[in-house]
Formats: C-alpha cells, structure tokens, sequence
C-alpha cells in the first residue's frame, strides 16, 4: 500500500510543490550555466529504472559537452580537471540534479529510493538484481547515497540498496531524505574520477 500508493501521492504532491519554490532559482542556474560555457542547458542521459526499463533522466549540464556522455563520472581520467569552478560547486552540492524534480512529478523517479545507473552499468545492474533492488523506482537519493555517495564500491552500494529494499517503508524515506540534507551541505562523499565503481 505504502510503496504503490501512498509513496506516489507525497512524490507527485511534493515534487509539484517543489518545481513551483525552485522555478526562479532553477531558471537563474539556467542563465549562470549559459553564460559558464558553450552549450545546453539541461542534459538528458538513458538511466535504468524500475524492473530495469529505460527512462531518460534530466540534470543541470554540469561538464563540458565535449565530456563523453555514457561513461560514468567516476571513470573519466582527471574529471575534476574538465570541470569549471562553477560546474564543479554545482556537481559538489547536488544543485545539477534539482532538475530530476520533473522525473519525480512524472513517475520515472522517486524522492528516495537506489540511484537510477546508467543503461551500461550492468555490473551494478547484476549485483542489484541479487538484493531485489532494480524491482523499486530508483530515487533522487537513497540509502546508499547517505552513506558513502560516490566513494562506495558496487558491492557495498549494492547491498545497501537491498538495505533499503527490506526495510522501504515512510519512516525510513524520512530518515533518507533527511539525511541528505547533512550529506549534500557537508558535501561528504562526491568523487570526481576516483576509484570507486558505483556509477
């Protein structure tokens, strides 16, 4: 009932409210990104969702667009190098990702739930498939996000989205969402190409 249900009310009711409060400050970050470099707004990317279908998730472009579009932030050489001061504050404090709000209103995404992989991130994709976690709606942070973010290895990251599979329930989205509050403004766990394998 929760997850089907009453999971989909707070995310339709919450992210409408949510693109009402952040349409000026998205649409400021929209010109301070067209004015930091040449190129699109938003960048659309395939990311996998529940029962592993397809949905195109939108972002704040945060790179270069010369930045290869598939690969995983982790597994580009020198990321960090790529990226203006701007894109690098975006990217550090999660502001890139407001954009997902959309995702959320349209069903694609929930406010919590395991990070949408990449369509290619299939050695995430197989250690998920061992917990039941591709069989919820991937969340615009979750369990394992406020526990390590990028720095945690598949195994760990996917064991932690099975965590949060056993145990999805309201009390448990709030005390993740509430979470990333304290992660996103010590901006712990962001790695730009370091050695984690999460995607």
């Amino acid at each position: 009932m929760y997850q089907k249900v009453i999971k989909r009310i707070i995310d339709i009711v919450l992210s409408g409210i949510g693109i009402v409060v952040a349409a000026i400050p998205m649409l400021i970050v929209s010109v301070l990104i067209k004015i930091d470099s040449p190129g699109p707004v938003f960048f659309r990317q395939k990311r996998v969702g529940i029962h592993k279908t397809h949905f195109m998730i939108v972002k704040f472009r945060s790179m270069p667009v010369s930045a290869p579009k598939d690969t995983p932030t982790h597994e580009l050489k020198n990321a960090a190098s790529l990226l203006s001061p701007f894109q690098e504050a975006i990217r550090k404090y999660s502001i890139d990702e407001i954009p997902q709000l959309f995702n959320i209103f349209a069903g694609n995404m929930s406010f919590v739930g395991p990070r949408p992989a990449l369509w290619n991130q299939y050695d995430l994709l197989e250690e998920r498939d061992k917990y039941g976690a591709n069989d919820v709606k991937p969340g615009l942070t979750g369990w394992a996000q406020i526990n390590g973010r990028d720095e945690l290895p598949i195994e760990v990251k996917a064991k932690f989205d099975g965590e949060y599979v056993q145990k999805l329930s309201f009390a448990f989205d709030v005390k993740c969402f509430v979470g990333t509050f304290f992660k996103v403004a010590k901006a712990e766990g962001v790695s730009e190409g370091g050695p984690s394998k999460n995607g």
